[in-house]
């Protein structure tokens, strides 16, 4: 299936009702069900938003995610889909994360075009609510990362998520010093683990429901 039929089917899909936590849990370790189990979403939890970018790349279809800077929060050096936090000025979830991955890797909004959302995920460590947007840009874009935010722009392809032998345990070091096995997508040396393979796991599910249509 070309990019474009792709896109096309897929806006379509986004419109009715999704995988959800089902599929989110398929990439979830079992410290994070857990959690998930033991709390709920707080009225207070963060809103933000993630941005999903699909792009054409070398005949196939492109996602980017970034590799975040070493730091002491508890998301540093871990992989993630480009995106952050809703501001009082942004006008929705949508804007920020648009806003977001143009801060971050320097998309260009006006060359983007929304195709719908997934389904929220609330994450305890940091009490974020993250709405993961889908998106689409005809062209494969120019990234620039800010090197405040982005240690490394990592561009992989859709075919990457959907080839079984990439979903792998791994173990992984949290930011408390302790080591465990979690369920991953393993893709070019990079582990792509916790909320970011979670999200990805119900692209991947929708994914595999239009290819297999």
């Amino acid at each position: 299936m070309e990019l474009s039929e792709f896109v096309v089917v897929l806006e379509k899909r986004l419109r009715q009702p999704l995988p959800g936590r089902f599929a989110q849990l398929k990439m979830s370790s079992l410290v994070r069900i857990q959690e998930l189990m033991k709390f709920s979403a707080p009225e207070d939890a963060i809103q933000s938003s993630v941005l999903i970018l699909l792009y054409p790349i070398d005949g196939g279809i492109g996602l980017v995610l970034m590799l975040r800077p070493e730091y002491g929060g508890i998301h540093g050096g871990q992989i993630s889909l480009p995106g952050g936090k809703y501001e009082e000025t942004d006008e929705s979830l949508i804007y920020t994360a648009l806003r977001e991955a143009q801060e971050e890797i320097g998309i260009d909004p006006a060359k983007v075009q929304i195709l719908g959302q997934l389904t929220e995920m609330y994450i305890p460590p940091s009490n974020f609510m993250v709405t993961p947007v889908v998106a689409y840009q005809a062209s494969q874009p120019r990234f620039v990362a800010d090197p405040k935010e982005v240690a490394k722009i990592i561009e992989i392809r859709l075919d990457d998520l959907l080839d079984r032998n990439n979903m792998q345990k791994k173990k992984i070091k949290l930011s408390m010093g302790i080591s465990l096995k979690v369920p991953s997508f393993y893709i070019n040396g990079y582990i792509i683990w916790g909320a970011t393979a979670m999200i990805l796991s119900e692209l991947k599910e929708i994914a595999n429901e239009i290819w297999n249509s």
